[in-house]
C-alpha cells in the first residue's frame, strides 16, 4: 500500500528519492518522509500529507547525502501525523526504517522493548523494527546479519528497507509476505530499490523482484540476496522492463486518469496484436500460458477473482466463459474465498485478475487455492509481480504504467484479454464454429476504432456531469453483460466523487430499489441493442413513471431510446459480448469530471491508494 525507495551511489540522494516518491504517491499521500546518511550521520525529514509538505520541509531544512531511504504513507497503524510518517528511527537516531504493510504481532514484541528501556514516539507497528534492529546492532553484526536475526521475529504481511550509520553505504531490503513488493533496479555506480515500477524507469529498466522470505543487500557497486529462512545466498535473474519513463508522464493531460482513459484506443490494440495465428485463426497467449488443449477439454469448472474493479471484470468473464466455452464459472471476491473454505478439486481453473499483481487479498486466494489443488492463471499488467509468480499461467495485460488510484484501462483490458480468453477455450472444446470465432474476433479488432468513436462523445459526457455533479446519490442500472458495467459505473463515481452510488441488476428494482427514486434521482441506464434491450426498456419506464431522471448510455442507432430518457451517450453498436468495454467509458469519463468539477483530487482520492498490498 505504502511507497517505497532508495538509492546508494555517487549523487545527491535526496532529489532522487522525492522524485521517485512522486511518482509513488498514489500508493499512499497521508505522510511522507527520507532518512538521508552523510559522514557518520543520519538525517530524517517528515511531513503530514502530500509529498509537498515534505518537499517544503526539506526547502527549509536542506539536508544531503549519498545514500537514503523514502517512504509515502497510506495509514493502517496509527492516524495521518508526522509522528508516524516513516521512516522512523532508533533510540540513538543510527538506524532507519521503512515499511509496507502490517506487523500484526507488534504489540508482542512492543512489550519487552519497552520493558529494556526503549522510547517509542509512534502509534505504528513498524517502530519496533528498527528497536529490535538496534538490539542486534549493538552487538557489533553487520546491517543484514541483524535483519536476519530481526525479520523471522515479524509475523504479517511486510516488505521493510533499512539503513544504517554503523553500516555505511548500504541498504538492507526484505520481502516477507505475498503483501508489499521490493523492486531491485541497477545502475552505473549506482543502485536503487522501490516498491514499484515507476519510481526507477527514469534511471534504469533493468530490475530484479524479490520473492517472499528473500532479502536484499544493496549497495553502489553491487547487490546480493539472501533466504530469510537460512540466510544463505541466492541468485536472482534480472529483467528488462519495457514501459519507460515518458509512458508514465501525463502528457498534457491535466489528470493521469484522463491520460489513462485516452491511452485505451492504443493498449487496446496492444492487447489484440499477435494474439490470433493468421493460419489458423485460433486465439493464441505467448506470455506464459501452459494450458494444453487436453487440459482445456478436461476442466470442469472455472473460479474468477477480483477486487473491486477488477472484480467486476471477473463477473464479466463469468458471462463471456459460460456463454462462447459453456464452462461452469463463479466470480468471486477474494477476501471471503480464501476463508471460506471453498472447494476445490484438480480439474477446477482459479482465475485471478489483478492491475498490480500485489493485491494482498487477491494473492492470499490465489495461494488458498493453490494448496487445495487448483491450476492458478492470472491476468496482470505488471510483469515479475508476485501473482506472474505464485500463478501456473499468466497472460499480460499490455496496459502499460497505471498510476491513477481509480483503474480505467486495465479495466477495459481486462475485458478484452477474458473476451480472447473465452474465445480460446471455446476453441479447443469445440463450442464455437470456426465461422463464429472469425466473426468474433473480427469485431474485436474494430474496437480499437470505436473507442476512438466513444472517446469523440467526451464533451456531451463532461456537461452532463457538470449538470449534475451536486447530486448525493446516483443509480446505476444493468442487465447481462452490461450488469457488471453498472456495478464498475457506481465503483467509479464512489471513489472519485464521494457521492452514494449504488449499482445493481434493472430486474432487481421491483425487489426494493424502486424506493430509493424520486426526481431528485439521476439514473444512468446502460441500455445497449442485446438480449435483454427490451427488459433494460421496460426498466426505465419504471424509473420516469416515479419522476427519476433518466440518462441513457444507449446505441448511436438508436433513435426510439431517446423518447424515454432525459439525455442519451451515444456508442457505436458492437457485438453484445465486446459491449462492456464501449459502454464503460463514458461511465469512467462521467466520474472523472463529475471530481473534477467538485475539485477532488481526482488522481489520489482520500483513503485510497492503487496496490492494496495489507488485508
Amino acid at each position: 500500500m505504502c511507497g517505497i525507495v532508495g538509492y546508494v551511489g555517487s549523487r545527491d540522494a535526496t532529489p532522487l528519492l522525492v522524485n521517485g516518491l512522486r511518482r509513488l504517491e498514489y500508493r499512499g499521500y497521508d505522510s511522507a518522509g527520507v532518512a538521508i546518511q552523510e559522514n557518520g550521520h543520519l538525517e530524517v525529514r517528515r511531513a503530514e500529507g502530500k509529498l509537498d509538505n515534505l518537499v517544503q520541509a526539506i526547502a527549509q531544512k536542506p539536508l544531503t547525502g549519498r545514500s537514503g531511504i523514502g517512504h509515502t504513507r497510506w495509514a493502517t497503524h496509527g492516524r495521518p501525523s508526522e509522528q508516524n510518517a516513516h521512516p522512523h528511527v532508533d533510540c540513538g537516531a543510527v538506524t532507519a526504517v521503512i515499511h509496507n504493510g502490517i506487523i500484526e504481532n507488534f504489540a508482542e514484541l512492543k512489550a519487552p522493548l519497552v520493558s529494556d528501556g526503549h522510547r517509542f514516539s509512534s502509534e505504528t507497528d513498524t517502530e519496533v523494527v528498527v528497536h529490535l534492529l538496534e538490539e542486534e546492532l549493538k552487538r557489533g553484526r553487520p546491517l543484514e546479519e541483524a535483519a536476519l536475526r530481526v525479520l523471522p521475529q515479524l509475523e504479517g504481511a511486510a516488505a521493510l528497507a533499512f539503513l544504517s550509520v554503523k553500516d555505511p553505504g548500504k541498504i538492507v531490503a526484505a520481502r516477507i509476505s505475498n503483501a508489499g513488493g521490493v523492486i531491485v533496479g541497477y545502475g552505473e555506480g549506482e543502485n536503487f530499490i522501490a516498491s514499484d515500477i515507476p519510481a526507477l524507469l527514469e534511471h534504469t529498466r533493468r530490475m530484479t523482484f524479490l520473492d517472499p522470505g528473500e532479502m536484499a543487500v544493496v549497495t553502489a557497486t553491487g547487490v546480493s540476496f539472501r533466504r530469510l529462512e537460512d540466510g544463505a545466498q541466492i541468485e536472482k535473474a534480472v529483467q528488462q522492463i519495457q514501459w519507460d519513463a515518458v509512458s508514465a508522464a501525463k502528457a498534457g493531460y491535466k489528470h493521469f486518469m484522463l491520460k489513462e482513459i485516452h491511452e485505451q484506443p492504443r493498449v487496446v490494440s496492444d492487447t489484440l496484436i499477435g494474439r490470433v495465428e493468421r493460419t489458423s485463426g485460433r486465439v493464441v497467449f505467448d506470455d506464459d500460458l501452459k494450458l494444453t488443449d487436453a487440459q482445456v477439454r478436461s476442466l470442469q469448472r472455472i473460479t474468477l477473482l477480483g477486487c473491486g474493479t477488477a472484480g467486476y471484470a471477473a463477473l464479466a468473464g463469468k458471462y463471456l466463459i459460460e456463454r462462447l466455452a459453456k464452462i461452469p464459472c463463479d466470480a468471486e471476491i477474494p477476501s471471503e474465498y480464501r476463508y471460506r473454505d471453498p472447494v476445490v478439486t484438480g480439474d477446477h481453473l482459479v482465475v485471478s485478475l489483478t492491475q498490480s499483481g500485489e493485491t494482498a487479498d487477491t494473492l492470499g486466494a490465489m495461494e488458498e487455492a493453490k494448496k487445495r489443488g487448483a491450476r492458478l492463471l492470472t491476468f496482470v499488467n505488471v510483469m515479475g509481480s508476485q501473482a506472474s509468480r505464485l500463478a501456473d499461467d499468466v497472460i499480460y495485460l499490455h496496459a502499460g504504467p497505471e498510476i491513477s488510484v481509480a483503474s480505467t484501462k486495465a479495466y477495459t483490458t481486462m475485458l478484452v484479454d477474458l473476451y480472447l480468453f473465452a474465445i480460446y477455450l471455446a476453441q479447443r472444446r469445440g463450442t464455437v464454429s470456426a465461422e463464429e470465432a472469425g466473426q468474433l474476433l473480427a469485431e474485436a479488432f474494430h474496437l480499437p476504432t470505436l473507442i476512438d468513436a466513444v472517446l469523440g462523445e467526451e464533451p456531451k459526457v463532461k456537461a452532463l456531469a457538470y449538470r449534475y455533479h451536486q447530486a448525493r446519490d446516483f443509480l446505476f442500472l444493468g442487465r447481462g453483460m452490461n450488469y457488471p458495467t453498472a456495478l464498475e459505473g457506481a465503483h467509479k463515481l464512489k471513489e472519485l466523487s464521494y457521492s452514494h452510488a449504488e449499482g445493481t441488476a434493472a430486474g432487481e428494482m421491483k425487489h426494493g430499489i424502486n424506493a430509493l427514486i424520486d426526481e431528485t434521482l439521476p439514473v444512468i441506464a446502460i441500455a445497449l441493442r442485446d438480449s435483454t434491450y427490451k427488459k433494460m426498456r421496460s426498466n426505465i419506464q419504471e424509473v420516469r413513471a416515479r419522476a427519476g431522471v433518466v440518462i441513457a448510455v444507449a446505441d448511436d442507432d438508436d433513435e426510439e431510446i431517446a423518447e424515454h430518457a432525459d439525455a442519451v451517450i451515444r456508442v457505436p453498436h458492437t457485438n453484445e459480448l465486446l459491449s462492456p468495454a464501449l459502454a464503460v467509458l463514458p461511465l469512467h469519463l462521467f466520474a472523472y469530471h463529475v471530481a473534477d468539477r467538485r475539485g477532488n483530487d481526482v488522481d489520489q482520492p482520500r483513503n485510497l491508494a492503487k496496490s492494496v498490498t495489507v488485508e
